[in-house]
């Protein structure tokens, strides 16, 4: 009796020892799977993007992201089988802080080339998109079309951090344009409120780009919509745009240029632009020299 007792306590023992080993076996696979949606060939990858930049990035009516930057990289997704992307809408400065620290694996707000970003991003080889940029005036002065007329005209501009991308343009046009040169003065701040400078008289123009006077002066609810027939908005550019990669992304980064060459060929890019902006910006970009 007590070897039967002994022998069925050693098969009980056997069982249990196997059945935790089971459950064991269960959640490694589970912990070796997080992350990649159950394919190991899958890698997410966060996509950070400002949630308040319409018509570039924002959430719509049901709470999903849209705008042109994120409907672009949904398309590079599908493009990239080994990667699905995991939108995280965000702020401006977060983007930029977490991109950089790897919290989000790329970022997406319109941002322009800049050579204090070169070094805390990868810059694509590909551009994203573009975006018009151009001078607030007085109603007085909209004869006032471009840089050049700007500049021979002894305008005054409101001050530019040189930190912003804004300066980087101006200064370039001086560095090819040094017998007539736009009077630029490098801010203390990284922005200015320009439409209120010029409408004020401090300035003459200011530079700005075409979303965010549209959605200060334009928009029916904009602080500055008082202001709608005092004050004019003239393109004279258009600038590219870029996705902005944690510097570890190299890969990545590769697989996305890729990815927008095909695009770009197949003018999925215009159509967007067409959808987003109302014109198709790849047509001014041939139409100006930079």
């Amino acid at each position: 009796m007590k070897k039967g007792k002994f022998l069925k306590g050693i098969v009980t023992g056997i069982a249990l020892i196997t059945l935790l080993a089971g459950c064991g076996g269960s959640d490694n696979a589970s912990n070796t799977d997080s992350g990649n949606s159950g394919d190991s060939d899958v890698r997410t990858v966060k996509v950070a993007y400002d949630q308040a930049s319409k018509p570039i990035s924002w959430l719509d009516d049901n709470g999903n992201p849209t705008g042109y930057d994120v409907e672009v990289l949904k398309l590079v997704d599908e493009l990239l089988p080994e990667y699905e992307f995991e939108y995280v809408g965000t702020t401006s400065d977060d983007l930029l802080i977490g991109v950089q620290q790897g919290k989000y694996h790329v970022g997406v707000k319109n941002a322009f080339w800049t050579e204090e970003r070169a070094k805390n991003f990868i810059y694509p080889e590909e551009f994203l998109g573009l975006s018009s940029i151009g001078l607030v005036l007085k109603k007085e002065n909209e004869h006032i079309k471009s840089l050049s007329d700007f500049a021979s005209n002894g305008m005054t501009l409101a001050p530019i951090a040189a930190n912003n991308a804004q300066y980087t343009v101006i200064d370039e046009y001086n560095q090819k344009n040094p017998d007539n040169p736009v009077q630029l003065d490098a801010g203390d701040q990284f922005t200015v409120d320009v439409v209120q400078w010029v409408n004020e008289g401090c300035v003459d123009g200011g530079v700005i780009i075409e979303g965010p006077f549209k959605k200060q002066v334009i928009a029916e609810d904009g602080p500055y919509h008082k202001l709608v027939e005092n004050v004019v908005y003239n393109e004279f550019d258009v600038i590219k745009t870029w996705p902005l990669f944690n510097l570890n992304e190299e890969e990545f980064a590769a697989a996305y240029d890729e990815a927008i060459k095909q695009l770009k060929e197949e003018k999925k890019l215009n159509e967007l632009s067409e959808e987003f902006y109302g014109r198709d910006l790849f047509e001014v970009l041939e139409s100006v020299d930079r």
